[in-house]
């Protein structure tokens, strides 16, 4: 139980940070920052592997560079879309 605790919170933690760098807020807050640190996580480890320093199940700079990418496409879809209506 509290491992899947720590794996929400570190989630949290690299979508929030990966939303600072890019400057871009993350749709949802706290639940978009969770998903996007999961997704980018996933997304950063099938593209760039496994390096870097470990904490929980999230390899740290992989999962960071993969939350940059998503909330970076994400931010361009929504903001396309909202030029659309």
């Amino acid at each position: 139980m509290f491992s899947f605790i720590w794996f929400l919170i570190i989630g949290g933690v690299l979508g929030w940070l990966a939303g600072v760098i890019i400057g871009k807020d993350v749709p949802g807050g706290v639940i978009g920052n969770i998903i996007a640190g999961i997704i980018g996580s996933w997304i950063g480890s099938l593209v760039l592997g496994n390096w870097g320093w470990q904490v929980s199940d999230f390899y740290v700079f992989p999962a960071l560079i993969g939350a940059i990418v998503l909330i970076f496409i994400v931010s361009l879809v929504l903001k396309s879309m909202n030029k659309a209506t």
